[in-house]
Parts: C-alpha cells; structure tokens; sequence
C-alpha cells in the first residue's frame, strides 16, 4: 500500500504542478498588459535599464521554451511570449532576463548550477542502471553507486530552487521600478510567477522521493 500511494504521488506532484502553470498562463495570456509592451520589448527594456546591452533577445519555437542561454548571452523567448503584449508573456520574458542580471553580477547559485550542469548531466544517464543492475544482481556497492551518481542530480534540482525564486524576484522588482506593469497588475504578475515556480518545486520533491526511496533499498539490503 505504500509503495502504492508513493506511485502515486510521483505521478500527481508533477501533473498537478504543470496544470497550475497552464492554468496560471492560459488565464493571464488572455489579460493584456497595461504598458502594451510585447515580451521581447519588456526584456529589452530590463535588459538595456541594467546595462546588458551584449544580450540579445531572440523568438524561439514552442510553447513556454522561454530561457536565458548564459554561454550565447541571449534571452529566448517562445513565440506567444516574444510577440505577445499580455501579462503572462511580461512576467515570462522579465523572469527570464533575471538569469541573465544574475549572471552579469555572478550570482553565486547560478554558478554553482552551472558547475553542477556536466556532473548532474552525467549523475542522472547513468545512475539508473547502476541501482538497477544492483537490484538485481543484490549488489549493494553498485546499488550504492547509483545513489550517488543520483544525489548529484537531485542537488541540481535542489539548487535550481533558489535560482528561480530569485529570478522572479528580481523580475517583480525590476517591472515595477521600470514601470512595466501598475500597482493592480502586481498580483496577476506574482500569479504567474509563482505559478511556473511551482514546477521547480515538484520536480524537487519527487528528486528527493526518489532518492530517498532507493537510499531505504540500500539500507534494507544491507540490513539483510
């Protein structure tokens, strides 16, 4: 029963936190921004206001594939988003270009996330089938090595948590000193915000509840 509702729940974290996103965007998409501004407007605006005038703003294909590319210094923005004057596509684009003001002033989680990226890249290809292997063949030092090629990318997901809450921060404050969005629109703008931060927060937990399981496989087979 346990193992029952732990399924569960690795399943309906991320589904729930996704909906509220599309959810959050679809709604504010349809509430145009006060300034008129399009996304890539808004971001060029932050971007210049903070003297980021080597990152260029670029129309990406998809649906909220909005990123900042620290290694190319360009904030992309998804099509809806680049063209767009709404609410939703204002807070994507300034959320965005708060990664590129955090990697002009070295933002110290943002570099540690970077340095994470090959580690993490590598942790979550091959721990898999080290804990799998280990299962089966009742290995525990193999089952153990999974976890740890595991743990490195449940810390970058870890990580990732304070990079995005302070880039919406940092966009909040920015759209208000730049008179981006009115006093009434702060909450639409905090909606969205929080929104997509949720699926930071989901991906997080179900990281660590799968770590968590295997690190009790580990114990248990040991115990054994």
């Amino acid at each position: 029963m346990m193992f029952i509702i732990y399924f569960i729940l690795l399943l309906i974290i991320p589904l729930w936190a996704q909906s509220k996103v599309k959810s959050a965007y679809r709604k504010y998409s349809q509430v145009q921004a006060s300034s008129g501004y399009t996304g890539a407007q808004v971001a060029r605006k932050i971007l210049d206001d903070n003297g980021l005038y080597d990152v260029r703003v670029e129309e990406t294909r998809g649906t909220l594939t909005d990123h900042y590319d620290p290694r190319s210094k360009v904030v992309r923005l998804s099509t809806d988003n680049f063209h767009g004057t709404s609410v939703a596509g204002s807070a994507v684009a300034a959320h965005e270009v708060g990664h590129a003001i955090q990697d002009q002033q070295e933002y110290a989680f943002l570099r540690f996330r970077s340095a994470l990226v090959p580690v993490a890249s590598f942790g979550s290809n091959v721990s898999f089938f080290f804990i799998l292997a280990g299962i089966i063949m009742g290995l525990s030092n193999m089952l153990l090595l999974g976890i740890v090629f595991m743990a490195a990318a449940v810390v970058f997901q870890l990580v990732t948590l304070p990079v995005e809450f302070d880039a919406s921060n940092r966009a909040m404050s920015q759209m208000v000193s730049s008179g981006i969005i009115r006093n009434e629109e702060e909450r639409e703008t905090k909606k969205v915000l929080n929104a997509a931060a949720l699926t930071y927060v989901a991906a997080a937990v179900v990281a660590v509840l799968e770590l968590l399981r295997f690190v009790l496989m580990f114990i248990g087979m040991n115990d054994d």
